[in-house]
């Protein structure tokens, strides 16, 4: 049974690498599923393990914070908030430090991946009117959203799942985070803006041959002020809770969040749970089964102990920053936390798997939700953003955020003197 197990979770972890199986029409969350299926089925795992083995609060803050997202997306604030920002009298450098600056901050609490969806439409029908060059944008709407979500705990599903695991707090961890994310987002608008400089003006001829951009699916006409206020009223009752009430559970508090912004005599329940990326969620809990199955084998506990035997042990920061790293770019960020989070024993590791796993996902398209999303909303555009052009942008980003975020754990491990 345990090379059964241990071929089930390699062809799904194939299929978290490839974006699907070959042949098959699947993607990540289905191979996640049918892996939690197959082990299920052949009485590797039972029924009553598996669902013990889904951390329930972690999918409920997920969701909540999903249903807060489609309040904020059906109120039209994501778009309002875009074009307020475009139509700033501001140079094109200093435009794109605003951008980088409002992504962040939304990114920080909503979504990063669903900013992204809704923000870069707009931000390219905004940028051709203007006749700039949208590519440097839209790049540092991803390098942003990254960036900016490893600030806190809600910022990105990576995070949800360490907060909530590891029961981390949510103010110590911002107050960690602070300030490698805000120097990261420094060296994010840097490094474009000199990329880019005196190449910001986008030709008329290019511009002449872009269609119009589609409304994002879900996004309201114009500000709806109520829906958009009650949004932002419970995002931020949610933030203050979180930061001062700290005994009552993130998951419980989110939940009756949502729970009071679906009971609406405007938005039908239809519509708002009709945003909510209920791929995710199941991607979530196929791995949460399958990570499951292979710990009861025994094969990782052998594999690290061996790997501590060679002097590599994952339990300290070094050698966890280095293995989230890499796993984050070949698997992609949760699955490579999931894999990891079990080794998450040192008082620096919950900071380390959630900052060094979003900050990794900046450096291919494949790394992160939130670049595949700009991606291919450029790509309907008629923009083009090829792997190479996103890595001319996202290793150099990547490279110095992670630095900077090196520098900061190194420094909170020294000894207090």
């Amino acid at each position: 049974m345990t090379a059964t197990v241990l071929a089930v979770f390699c062809i799904v972890y194939l299929g978290m690498i490839l974006g699907g199986l070959p042949f098959l029409q699947l993607d990540r969350t289905g191979v996640a599923l049918l892996g939690a299926i197959a082990l299920i089925g052949i009485e590797a795992v039972s029924p009553e393990a598996a669902a013990k083995s889904i951390h329930i609060p972690t999918l409920m803050l997920l969701f909540s914070f999903m249903v807060i997202s489609a309040q904020m997306r059906l109120g039209g604030f994501y778009a309002w908030v875009t074009h307020r920002l475009a139509a700033l009298p501001m140079a094109a450098p200093q435009l794109l430090a605003a951008l980088i600056a409002i992504v962040a901050l939304l990114s920080a609490v909503f979504s990063n991946d669903i900013v992204c969806l809704t923000v870069a439409p707009v931000l390219m029908d905004t940028c051709v009117k203007r006749r700039l060059d949208p590519v440097p944008f839209l790049l540092a709407l991803a390098c942003a959203a990254n960036v900016g979500s490893a600030a806190t705990l809600i910022g990105n599903p990576q995070n949800m799942l360490i907060g909530e695991t590891l029961k981390l707090s949510f103010g110590g961890y911002f107050a960690q985070a602070l300030a490698p994310v805000l120097l990261g987002l420094a060296a994010t608008w840097a490094l474009i803006a000199w990329q880019t400089r005196g190449r910001w003006t986008l030709p008329e001829t290019a511009a002449a041959r872009l269609p119009a951009v589609d409304a994002p699916a879900g996004a309201a006409a114009g500000l709806d002020r109520w829906q958009t206020a009650k949004g932002l009223a419970v995002a931020g009752v949610l933030v203050a809770v979180f930061l001062f009430l700290p005994a009552w559970p993130r998951d419980v508090a989110a939940l009756t969040g949502a729970g009071l912004l679906l009971t609406s005599r405007k938005l039908h329940s239809r519509r708002m749970l009709g945003l909510v990326d209920w791929e995710l969620l199941i991607l979530f809990i196929g791995l949460f089964v399958v990570n499951h199955a292979l710990q009861q084998t025994g094969i990782v506990s052998g594999i690290v102990a061996g790997l501590g035997a060679a002097g590599v042990n994952l339990a300290q920061p070094a050698p966890l920053f280095a293995a989230i790293l890499v796993l984050s770019n070949i698997v992609s960020n949760v699955p490579a936390v999931m894999l990891l989070l079990p080794f998450a024993t040192h008082t620096l590791a919950g900071q380390t798997l959630a900052l060094v796993s979003t900050l990794a996902g900046n450096l291919l398209i494949v790394g992160s939700i939130a670049n595949i999303i700009v991606v291919d909303a450029a790509a309907r555009r008629g923009i083009g953003i090829p792997w190479r052009r996103h890595a001319a942008v996202g290793v150099p980003v990547t490279l110095a955020t992670l630095a900077i975020c090196a520098a900061s754990l190194w420094w909170r491990a020294q000894p207090a003197s």
